[in-house]
């Protein structure tokens, strides 16, 4: 009975993460697929070109003559800058509020936490005008700095980081002579790896998905991201699917690469790991 129900949950669990992947799986072999197959009425999940002399001509079509790869350089370096900036904004805020004590400390948590519940479209248009009067637009800088400048969550993060890290640690510090700035890149920054992967990769995939601000600050094609480089597969009267199938392969890589690297701290903050007192 119990290998019976063992064998049960082992069953359940292989078809809800089959449920999962067979939509990645699809996409996978639909970027190998032609126009014609893509709409054929019996669907094969073996695209017709597989291991033949055609195999990458969906790839090279994008790659070379659509200029996809640049799209997806321009996205690592939004995203990746973004990231990183976000985690020396939102360190140095978690620490503030978890170790530093200074007046309306709380209420200024509870302000920042709020801007949570403020969605990005009530302040995208104040916003638009700050970037035309810096004379930003066109470039690269609106993309970046808002995501730097806006972490609630992660300053939410960090704190809830760092306030477990024990008070015994911090005073043989201070004992030592460390200030307070020694003391946050020399005592609680490195114990905050699980915290910085997962903060990094839920920033960089926020920004490589992000597609309302290249939009609108965007306009010189060479600037394009690979999520606006996506958008010109789809047409008024069409969508050219197997392209745009084999772009979203190319541009889910980095993502995923991202993750593996970082997986382990990753989960490590997921399950609120870290040193507690």
């Amino acid at each position: 009975m119990r290998v019976a129900r063992k064998a049960l949950l082992y069953l359940l669990l292989c078809l809800v993460g089959l449920s999962t992947v067979f939509p990645f799986l699809w996409m996978v072999s639909t970027s190998f697929k032609t126009m014609n197959e893509v709409f054929s009425i019996r669907p094969n999940f073996i695209p017709r070109n597989l291991f033949t002399d055609k195999m990458w001509d969906n790839y090279q079509t994008i790659l070379v003559k659509h200029n996809f790869l640049r799209y997806v350089q321009n996205s690592l370096f939004v995203a990746t800058t973004a990231a990183f900036g976000q985690l020396v904004a939102c360190s140095l805020s978690g620490f503030a509020f978890a170790r530093m004590k200074f007046a309306g400390k709380e209420i200024l948590f509870g302000m920042l936490l709020a801007t949570l519940m403020i969605p990005v479209e009530v302040t995208i248009i104040p916003e638009y005008l700050i970037m035309l009067k810096l004379g930003w637009y066109n470039t690269f800088l609106p993309l970046i700095v808002p995501s730097m400048l806006v972490g609630s969550f992660g300053t939410f993060l960090f704190r809830s980081f760092f306030e477990n890290i024990p008070t015994t640690l911090e005073d043989a510090a201070f004992i030592d002579g460390v200030n307070s700035w020694q003391m946050f890149y020399k005592i609680f920054l490195p114990n905050a790896k699980p915290a910085i992967a997962s903060l990094f990769i839920i920033a960089f995939m926020n920004n490589w998905n992000d597609l309302l601000r290249p939009v609108i600050y965007l306009d010189s094609e060479h600037l394009w991201t690979a999520t606006m480089g996506l958008m010109q597969f789809k047409g008024n009267y069409g969508t050219q699917w197997h392209l745009l199938l084999t772009g979203s392969v190319i541009s889910v890589i980095p993502l995923i690469a991202v993750y593996i690297a970082m997986q382990r701290y990753f989960v490590e903050g997921m399950l609120g790991s870290g040193m507690k007192g």
